[in-house]
């Protein structure tokens, strides 16, 4: 069995997050997201709404420095009452 492909630290990580649609969603994930990666900027960001406008997708593309700091991310961006799935 062969293990997983190691991530290299730094690198541009994805960061994908599914919510509730609503008008504040993308500044107040932005604000999550700067605690930790804060050279993210809107140029960082893209959006996709669900076929139904229901849910909204929004994907940060960071600067990843190592597990510590994606692990702390992911469980503050779960945190938000919006949030229903980061990946």
């Amino acid at each position: 069995m062969t293990e997983p492909p190691k991530i290299e630290f730094p690198c541009d990580y994805p960061i994908k997050v599914v919510s509730d649609n609503s008008p504040d969603l993308v500044s107040e994930l932005m604000l999550v997201v700067q605690q930790f990666a804060p050279e993210t900027t809107a140029e960082h960001v893209s959006l996709r709404d669900s076929k139904k406008g229901t849910y909204t997708s929004v994907t940060f593309m960071i600067e990843a420095t190592g597990e510590p700091q994606l692990k702390a991310l992911f469980e503050a961006l779960m945190k938000h009452d919006a949030v229903r799935l980061v990946l």
